[in-house]
């Protein structure tokens, strides 16, 4: 058994009572592992059949999460490939609880590293927009990674205080989740570092924050909205007291459920989950973001690349760049204009020179390409682990030009074929 905080152990036991032997005996054995397939790209039945680990049931809480065995599960073509996101199995609970569908406005208010948000952008198959917010730069880059590998179109990632991006957005979204940061109780079994940094005051500090992480997402929320917040903790104050202290000052709201997993009753390490809907409040009308559009030759140059790679067009096209260095984007239509820079937004189609004509492709458009929307290279599994490495190799010498390179017809990056041989393109931070 690990060794656990004492305090953390005489509060859980004042609150379990008779359960609390069951919960502390649940600490001699290993976390559940689990994975969540990623339905963009495959359903769960054709996942079932080349998972690359071994499948132990499925979790009972969330459409094609499943407990597995295994090692190395962030370290494999089908990961590069992103059939599926490494989870712990109690953190699949909360973005159900969201009942996102296609075309709705979603924030995922405290995104990084991005488990929760792309289980919510699964369930909206690409339409309508979904803002992912995370206020510590260093993980935006984490959770930009994570949406460009599963292959999510309709994302716009942002990094901004909870109160800076609510002056923005003042009863824009749909659906709200808040996953907040809290004193990761439930992170025991995996992160030493959760034990050594938990303390009675902590949990306060935690609570206080997540107050004023609640009050920003309610200025957010539509009349009619649903809000779901959620912990890795199991501290009442961070918790059940959280929310009870949310409806006292927020009478707009009513709760719909409320509950908690804990490791001894359920197989995974423990979540906290609440769900509302607002009664009342202020809309604001959002302007739609507009780019660039002064870009004519590069739009033109890209097009004409397309034209001879891809079987799929991408509209609502917009530029960032200099006159001779140009990025070209599309995003969802749905994209507003928040009056601040966004970290990402859609998918990274090319960048273009405009002195040269040289158009080269951008890794999120490959892993966003399904097969029959551009000319793909099917490899076997060699080929694709040396690919993933960095390596070229040997391919047909009639292929020429830009091509996606895929395993079991799923992309994994692009490469320039040019003489029977394939040169590599796959970004050096994402080889293995």
């Amino acid at each position: 058994m690990i060794d656990l905080p004492i305090d953390f152990l005489n509060e859980m036991k004042r609150e379990l009572k008779d359960e609390f032997a069951d919960f502390a005996a649940s600490y001699s054995k290993s976390a559940e592992k689990g994975l969540r397939v990623n339905t963009l790209k495959i359903s769960k039945a054709e996942f079932e059949k080349i998972s690359p680990v071994e499948l132990k049931g499925e979790v009972p809480w969330a459409d094609g999460g499943y407990y597995c065995a295994g090692e190395g599960l962030g370290k494999n073509v089908l990961h590069a490939a992103g059939l599926y996101y490494v989870q712990e199995p109690s953190a699949m609970c909360a973005a159900p609880e969201l009942e996102v569908k296609p075309y709705e406005r979603v924030l995922d208010l405290c995104a990084a590293p991005g488990g929760k948000a792309t289980q919510l952008a699964a369930n909206m198959q690409g339409n309508g927009i979904i803002v992912m917010n995370e206020i510590n730069y260093s993980r935006c880059g984490i959770l930009s990674s994570n949406v460009e590998r599963l292959g999510v179109k309709n994302a716009v990632i942002t990094c901004k205080s909870p109160e800076a991006l609510a002056e923005s957005a003042v009863g824009f979204f749909d659906k709200i989740l808040v996953d907040a940061p809290c004193s990761g109780e439930g992170m025991f079994k995996k992160e030493e570092k959760a034990i050594s940094e938990w303390s009675l005051e902590n949990v306060e500090r935690c609570a206080e924050r997540q107050t004023k992480i609640l009050d920003s997402a309610d200025k957010m929320l539509k009349v009619g909205g649903r809000l779901v917040y959620s912990t890795c903790t199991f501290a009442k104050r961070e918790d059940e007291n959280q929310i009870e202290n949310f409806l006292k000052t927020h009478g707009n709201y009513k709760l719909l459920k409320m509950y908690k997993l804990l490791p001894h009753k359920v197989r995974g390490e423990g979540h906290f989950c609440a769900v509302l809907e607002k009664t009342d409040g202020q809309e604001t009308k959002l302007n739609q973001f507009k780019g660039s559009t002064n870009n004519k030759k590069a739009e033109n140059l890209f097009k004409s690349w397309a034209c001879g790679v891809l079987n799929t067009e991408f509209n609502n096209l917009f530029y960032t760049g200099n006159a001779e260095c140009i990025k070209i984007y599309a995003m969802s239509e749905q994209m507003p204009d928040f009056e601040f820079k966004p970290v990402t937004c859609g998918v990274q189609l090319a960048t273009v020179n405009t002195l040269n004509g040289k158009v080269e492709p951008c890794h999120s458009l490959a892993m966003c390409l399904k097969n029959g929307e551009a000319e793909f290279l099917d490899v076997d599994l060699q080929t694709a682990l040396k690919y993933l490495r960095g390596l070229t190799f040997d391919c047909d010498a009639n292929l020429k030009g830009w091509k996606v390179i895929s395993y079991l017809g799923y992309p994994i990056g692009w490469c320039k074929a040019v003489n029977g041989v394939a040169k590599n393109h796959l970004p050096k931070g994402l080889r293995i």
